[in-house]
């Protein structure tokens, strides 16, 4: 799960330094999660589940679209944490601010994939996925 979150993750800071509008990345309900984390965070504008064909099949993508309307690029950078071969998990007192609270952090949690933020006030803690700023 975390490689293709990471994935993922790369993939929108690649397509927004490219300057591309949208990026397609196959779904996943994790993906989901944490495209959902980042609209609601203003990182990304739109998130919307797709069907399309590849090769005699239809697969179900997740496009994210990026806004560069305001001339500056929302996410600055990303910092992957957990990768299989080494898991990083933080109790609920161990959840700091990123970057003196300007970004955020992603945690998988026993009640599912949330913020940083939204895990400290229900005092959770987890695996620590990524921040991003």
């Amino acid at each position: 799960m975390v490689n293709s979150v990471a994935d993922m993750l790369i993939r929108i800071k690649n397509a927004q330094m490219a300057g591309k509008e949208r990026v397609l990345v196959p779904f996943s309900r994790a993906k989901f999660d944490v495209a959902k984390i980042l609209k609601e965070n203003g990182l990304v504008q739109e998130i919307e589940r797709k069907k399309k064909k590849v090769s005699k099949t239809e697969q179900v993508f997740l496009e994210v679209k990026l806004d560069l309307s305001r001339g500056i690029m929302p996410i600055a950078g990303i910092k992957i944490f957990s990768k299989p071969s080494r898991r990083v998990y933080l109790g609920k007192k161990d959840i700091k601010p990123v970057v003196s609270g300007y970004g955020i952090s992603i945690i998988s949690t026993s009640r599912g994939i949330m913020s940083g933020q939204d895990a400290r006030k229900n005092n959770l803690g987890g695996e620590l996925i990524a921040e991003v700023w």
